[in-house]
Order: C-alpha cells, then sequence, then structure tokens
C-alpha cells in the first residue's frame, strides 16, 4: 500500500502543477478578451482569431483543471446529504462512484476523442471561420484533460482505501482555516485599514 500511495502522491503532484499553471490561463483570457473589445470599440476591428483563442484557453482551463478540482475536493457534492454521512460511509460512496461512473466516463470520452484528435493532427485541420486557428491544438486539450482526470480518479481511490485501512486521515475532511473568499476580505480590510 506505501507503493500505492507514493504513486498517489505523484499523480496528486502532477496534476497541483497542472492545475496552478492552467490558473494562469485565466489572467490571459481575460487581458485577450480585454484587448478584443477595446480594439473592435476603438478601432472597429474584429478578428475571429481573437475569438478562438478565449474559447480555446477556456476550454484549456477547464480540461485541464477537471484532475485539479478532484484532487481539491472542490467538484460538486450536495453537502447537505453527504453532511450526514460518516467519513468511512463517504469514503465507500467515492470509491463506488469513481469505479462505476467516474472512471467509465472518462475513459469512453479519452476513447472516443483520441481518434478526433489524431485525425485533426493528420490533416492539419484549421477553423472554418475566417480567420480562424488551427485546430488540433484543442482538439488534444480533450484526451489530455479526461487522461488527467482519470490518473486523479486512480489516486483519490487509493487514498480512499488507504483511509479505510486506516494508514491516512480522511481524505474529504475540510479545511477548518478560513475560506479563500474569507481571506481575500481580511487582506481588504486591512489595506483600508492603513490606508485611513
Amino acid at each position: 500500500m506505501q507503493t500505492l500511495l507514493k504513486l498517489s502522491r505523484a499523480i496528486d503532484a502532477l496534476n497541483e502543477n497542472v492545475g496552478k499553471a492552467a490558473i494562469w490561463l485565466v489572467l490571459v483570457v481575460t487581458l485577450i478578451s480585454a484587448v478584443n473589445a477595446f480594439v473592435r470599440y476603438a478601432f472597429n476591428y474584429s478578428s475571429n482569431g481573437f475569438l478562438e483563442i478565449q474559447w480555446y484557453l477556456f476550454s484549456a482551463i477547464f480540461l485541464l483543471c477537471a484532475g485539479y478540482a478532484l484532487k481539491r475536493n472542490a467538484h460538486v457534492r450536495i453537502d447537505v446529504v453527504s453532511s450526514r454521512f460518516s467519513p468511512r460511509t463517504l469514503a465507500w460512496i467515492d470509491i463506488i462512484g469513481t469505479i462505476f461512473f467516474l472512471a467509465p466516463m472518462a475513459c469512453a470520452v479519452l476513447y472516443l476523442s483520441w481518434p478526433i484528435f489524431l485525425e485533426s493532427y493528420r490533416t492539419n485541420e484549421y477553423s472554418s471561420n475566417a480567420g480562424g486557428l488551427i485546430v488540433w491544438p484543442v482538439r488534444a486539450l480533450v484526451p489530455a484533460g479526461f487522461f488527467l482526470l482519470i490518473l486523479q480518479g486512480i489516486s483519490e481511490l487509493i487514498k480512499r482505501f488507504a483511509f479505510l485501512k486506516g494508514l491516512i486521515a480522511d481524505p474529504n475532511a475540510k479545511d477548518e482555516g478560513p475560506s479563500a473568499e474569507e481571506q481575500l476580505a481580511e487582506v481588504i480590510k486591512k489595506q483600508r485599514g492603513e490606508n485611513v
């Protein structure tokens, strides 16, 4: 089990690094969107390439951060229901959900998206829009994102089984510290106090 936990830590580190890198794409998308809007209204000029790169980057954020969100336990849960279960019951629910729902869905999408990416790459597919961009890089995001999600699912399974064996703490335990929003509010309060 210790070898599996090392594998789990390696997968966690991979998705953590990919997620933190992909988060910077939010800033890039925002800047591109602002520049595109400014150029469109100030100079009456627009480009399909600007619009498509925004879509591509949004796709990258969504797909590459799926495994990161699963690692961070930030995916959708019905807390009203799940808060009534014991940690062991939640671990079993996660195991069953991963094996019977997450894994089959993610493997199917990976299997079905790979040939589409390969064909797009082989034909050097471009957007059908005037001034559009090359398509195969964004098609590659689908299998890449789902591959990272599958890896993180494996990591989460390892952690749930290790928890049930008493080898690690509850992976579903919530950090009782302040949330990111509460931390931001505290920083703003401090800055306002210094400026007064």
